[in-house]
């Protein structure tokens, strides 16, 4: 979409580089890592590297529910993981079992977290655009709500191209629950959408750019 800005001439488009964890992570690894059996419906939630409280706050008031139909990978965020860490203890002990729970993912586990997901709930930053797709998993993004930092249009590009739902920050209370209860029970639909983030992959794009370098600079 960017490429009316600037001369055609001078434009390549190769889609975002990702981490090589997220080209091979697969559903089965994703779950072993996690001990999810491989029939069980998961949610992975996860805010960025800092968090976002609004993102946890509203899984929080869905987690009851969501524990009695599968598992939930949180990924809290460093800055946010304390204000989290109460509602384990709420918990029944079936419940935490299947509460998978963590402030921050190195490159390999949060590949297998996308991996082993059915669905992810997200925001809508650059690196979202290429690894979603990367590893073939659906999304409910919610951008963040600053001018500026371009999420909504990644949001809509996801969702153009039949991969996320988008959900807007200031209705997440409301909105995310029914949601969440029309996706994750609809294999179907899911299939769709996982088939449709495969095809917005660029698993080249790392390499392209290399070449592209090095083409220019000889």
């Amino acid at each position: 979409d960017s490429l009316r800005y600037f001369p055609a001439r001078k434009v390549v488009v190769t889609g975002y580089p990702v981490r090589e964890e997220f080209l091979t992570a697969s559903r089965k690894s994703g779950r072993a890592r996690f001990g999810i059996p491989t029939d069980a419906v998961v949610l992975t939630v996860t805010g960025g590297s800092l968090g976002a409280r609004s993102l946890n706050e509203a899984v929080e008031a869905c987690l009851p529910w969501l524990l009695e139909r599968g598992h939930v990978i949180h990924v809290t965020g460093s800055q946010r993981h304390t204000e989290v860490l109460p509602i384990i203890e709420s918990l029944p002990p079936v419940a935490r079992e299947r509460y998978h729970l963590f402030p921050y993912l190195d490159a390999h586990g949060m590949a297998d977290a996308l991996a082993a997901a059915d669905l992810c709930l997200c925001r809508a930053g650059a690196s979202t655009l290429g690894e979603l797709p990367a590893t073939g998993t659906p999304a409910v993004v919610v951008p963040l709500p600053i001018a500026g930092v371009h999420q909504r249009a990644n949001a809509e590009y996801l969702v153009a191209g039949g991969a996320a739902v988008m959900l807007d920050e200031n209705d997440l209370q409301t909105t995310l629950a029914p949601v969440l209860e029309t996706l994750l029970p609809d294999r179907e639909r899911l299939d769709a959408m996982a088939v449709a983030a495969r095809r917005l992959a660029r698993p080249d794009a790392a390499q392209t750019i290399a070449e592209l370098i090095l083409e220019t600079a000889q």
